[in-house]
C-alpha cells in the first residue's frame, strides 16, 4: 500500500532525527510510482533513497538505463541502484551500472549477486566515488576486502554490533581481524535464509524481545524445524 509505505518514510525519518542518514527504499517495477515515492522520500526528509530493479516485467538493459535514468533526473535525492536478481528475475549488468554511474544523483550501488568479480569491474569502471555496497551477507566480508564500500545487511538486523565491527574492519583492510569476525556471523548470514528473507529473521528479531510474533501473508512465521538453527546461529553470534 503506496500510503503506508510514505508513512513508514515519514515516521523513521521523524524518529532518527538527523542522528544517521536515512536511505528510503523507493523502488518499484513501475517507473511512475518508483518516481512518485522518491519524490516523496525527498519531501519527507530522507537522505538518499534505494531503488531496486524493475521485478517480474524484466526489462532489457536499455530499459533499467532509461528507468532509472528517468527517475534520476526527475527528483534531486541522492540514489542508489539495488541490483537482486534472485529476487526480481532481472539482473543488471555492470556495463549499464556503469552508463548510470554518470548520471547526476546517481551515487552508487547495491550488488547482490554474491559476485566478487563484479566489485573491481563497477570500480574501475566507475571510479572510486561511486558506492559499492554489498547487498548479500555472506559475501560481505570479501566484498569490502576487494574494494567494496559496505553492507546492506540482513544479519545486521539481529547482530547489529558485530555487523558493525566487521564492516569497520574490512573496509580498513584489516583481513585477519574482519574475517574472524565474519565466521562468528556465518551461521546468521546463512540461518537468516533458511526460509526466504525476512521469514527468519522476523523470527529472530521477536526472539531477542525487540518485536512481537507474527508477518504478513504471503509470508508465514518461520517454521519449527529452522528455529534450532536459527537460535543457534545467534548463540554463535553472541547475540543471545
Amino acid at each position: 500500500m503506496p500510503d503506508e509505505h510514505c508513512r513508514v518514510i515519514k515516521r523513521v525519518v521523524e524518529i532518527v532525527n538527523n542522528r544517521v542518514p536515512v536511505i528510503a527504499g523507493t523502488g518499484a517495477n513501475s517507473t511512475i510510482e518508483a518516481m512518485e515515492l522518491t519524490a516523496y522520500a525527498k519531501e519527507a526528509g530522507a537522505d538518499a533513497c534505494l531503488l531496486v530493479t524493475p521485478y517480474y516485467n524484466k526489462p532489457t538493459q536499455m530499459g533499467l538505463y532509461e528507468h532509472f535514468k528517468v527517475i534520476a533526473d526527475s527528483v534531486s535525492i541522492p540514489q542508489i541502484l539495488y541490483n537482486v536478481p534472485g529476487r526480481t528475475a532481472c539482473d543488471m549488468l555492470p556495463e549499464t551500472v556503469s552508463r548510470l554511474a554518470g548520471v547526476d544523483n546517481i551515487i552508487g550501488v547495491k550488488e547482490a549477486t554474491g559476485d566478487l568479480a563484479r566489485v573491481k569491474t563497477i570500480r574501475e569502471d566507475c571510479g572510486d566515488d561511486f558506492l559499492l555496497l554489498s547487498g548479500d551477507d555472506e559475501t560481505a566480508c570479501d566484498f569490502m576486502l576487494t574494494g567494496g564500500d559496505g553492507v546492506i545487511s540482513v544479519t545486521a538486523n539481529v547482530a547489529p554490533a558485530a555487523m558493525h565491527d566487521m564492516t569497520r574492519l574490512a573496509t580498513a583492510g584489516d583481513r585477519d581481524a574482519a574475517k574472524a569476525l565474519d565466521a562468528k556471523l556465518l551461521g546468521l548470514h546463512q540461518s537468516l535464509f533458511l526460509e526466504s528473507n525476512p521469514i527468519p529473521a522476523k523470527w529472530a528479531v521477536q526472539r531477542l524481545g525487540l518485536i512481537e510474533d507474527g508477518i504478513r501473508l504471503p509470508m508465514t512465521w518461520l517454521s519449527e524445524e529452522y528455529r534450532p538453527q536459527v537460535e543457534a546461529a545467534m548463540r554463535q553470534a553472541e547475540v543471545m
